[in-house]
């Protein structure tokens, strides 16, 4: 009886090969690129960017929003702007403002991150940089020197009533300054708070807005901002909450001329499945029509539209390949493979809040598979990953024995079976480095895995490798423990 293969397993289960996914000789690509050879370069465990997908997904957002605009003749603009919190790797942020896009900071040392930028001349002082977050003395004080440094278009996002005082007394341009309220929005109910600490109280905007903004000549109030922690989706919850912002818009702006901005925070998901389905297309027309139409039906001019894509932006460009070292069998049935780093370490999301990850082998695409338990290197029983989006459970090629006569083997077959199989977890590209803490001490003293980036040279067109760091070497833990000075 033929045995099914894992490459037969994957074009019964999906529509394969998909975009950024194909196999040829049995190895999977990944946007084109091989992975075997960045294998037999780098060697494994390796944590890999690939920028090209950074610029294709901007221009696609661009094209889906702008496009909506010119559909439903809507009468404002479309703004992009990046989150540096996704990634604040230097070659990721400088990749996005290649393709004109704006930025979003969270804490008073992306305001250092923006001053860099504009001293390597990778942006100037008329770029947007929209300041969010719930702000400490030091950001704030940040903010302030920004724009009185010449930066236009700074706009502080106020988190809180407090916070407008601190602008008040260290601001001291002669024109007008632009700032942004941010609306606490409402939770589903699967969450455990009902409603977000960030933000101001509907309910307490147009009151703060009449008694400490308006007839205040340092200040406009340029923007209002909401953030769905789930993201955009189709569902009561996210329609719900952006009607409420758009009437509170509307109700401003009738007040407040000044007013004409809407920043729809929370970004489009990412592919973290085969399985993934969703229509980018529709969501962004019925989020173009929706606020037309309620600033119609308000009388009121339409805002400009502002998004902040963090996870969409770079998500899709990050990716971790790992060998499996071993398999063992702890009971009749569980059989487990084991990875030569960890999750706890390399990808945090999975351990700490659940995450699942698009998971494929790069290798043994034409071998029988089986059900497995993929476990990590510490020694904390939450190291493991057994399960997928799509189901509850993982399959992987089987990995065959390397017997002496197969290692010694000259057949190009038999050098396929006598490597480990490899495998990668695809679209890690936000996040994982900030929760994990990159080049720190991890659990175990699992070392950081080296970092490849791959480009496109713009003056050939060909794909480009990068070695961006080595794998964190013991002496660099020892030096941060103490026992090196």
């Amino acid at each position: 009886m033929k045995k099914t293969t894992y490459h037969e397993l994957v074009q019964q289960t999906f529509h394969f090969p998909q975009e950024g996914f194909d196999v040829k000789d049995n190895y999977l690509r990944f946007n084109g690129l091989e992975l075997k050879k960045l294998i037999d370069k780098y060697g494994t465990p390796f944590k890999l960017t690939f920028l090209p997908k950074i610029g294709s997904q901007i221009n696609k957002a661009k094209k889906l929003f702008n496009d909506a605009i010119k559909k439903h003749r809507y009468e404002g603009n479309y703004y992009y702007c990046y989150c540096t919190k996704s990634s604040h790797f230097s070659f990721i942020v400088e990749e996005t403002l290649k393709h004109n896009v704006h930025i979003e900071t969270s804490f008073a040392y992306d305001i250092e991150i923006v001053k860099q930028l504009y001293r390597r001349r990778k942006i100037t002082k008329e770029t947007k940089v929209i300041c969010n977050g719930f702000k400490t003395k030091a950001y704030t004080r940040n903010i302030a020197r920004l724009i009185n440094d010449g930066f236009k278009n700074v706009i502080p996002v106020l988190d809180n009533q407090n916070e407008f005082e601190d602008y008040k007394r260290s601001i001291k341009t002669k024109d007008p300054v632009n700032i942004g309220l941010r609306i606490a929005t409402e939770e589903e109910p699967t969450f455990d708070f009902y409603t977000s600490r960030l933000g101001i109280r509907n309910k307490d905007v147009l009151e703060f807005y009449v008694d400490k903004i308006r007839g205040n000549s340092k200040f406009n109030l340029k923007m209002l901002h909401f953030f769905m922690n789930k993201g955009i989706k189709d569902d009561i919850y996210y329609w719900s909450e952006l009607n409420k912002v758009l009437h509170l818009y509307c109700q401003l702006k009738k007040i407040c001329p000044e007013l004409d901005s809407i920043n729809i925070g929370g970004g489009f998901p990412i592919k973290h499945s085969l399985a993934f389905d969703y229509d980018y297309n529709y969501m962004a027309n019925e989020i173009v029509s929706t606020i037309k139409k309620v600033c119609k039906a308000n009388k009121v001019a339409m805002p400009d539209i502002y998004t902040e894509f963090g996870s969409f932006t770079v998500g899709e460009s990050g990716a971790v390949i790992y060998s499996i070292l071993d398999e063992k069998m702890q009971n009749d049935r569980e059989i487990w493979y084991m990875i030569d780093s960890s999750f706890i370490t390399t990808l945090p999301d999975t351990w700490g809040i659940g995450e699942k990850f698009l998971l494929l082998p790069i290798n043994k695409w034409d071998k029988e598979y089986q059900e497995v338990h993929l476990g990590g290197l510490t020694c904390d029983s939450h190291d493991f990953y057994t399960s997928e989006e799509h189901i509850n459970a993982v399959f992987l090629p089987k990995n065959e024995k390397q017997t002496e006569a197969i290692m010694k083997s000259k057949d190009p077959k038999d050098k396929q079976l006598a490597e480990p199989l490899y495998i990668g977890f695809f679209h890690t590209g936000a996040y994982q480095d900030q929760l994990a803490g990159y080049g720190g001490i991890k659990h175990c003293m699992i070392p950081s895995p080296k970092h490849v980036v791959v480009e496109l040279n713009p003056k050939t067109g060909e794909l480009e490798d990068w070695l961006y760091a080595k794998e964190q070497s013991y002496q660099s833990m020892l030096k941060i423990l103490g026992y090196i000075r």
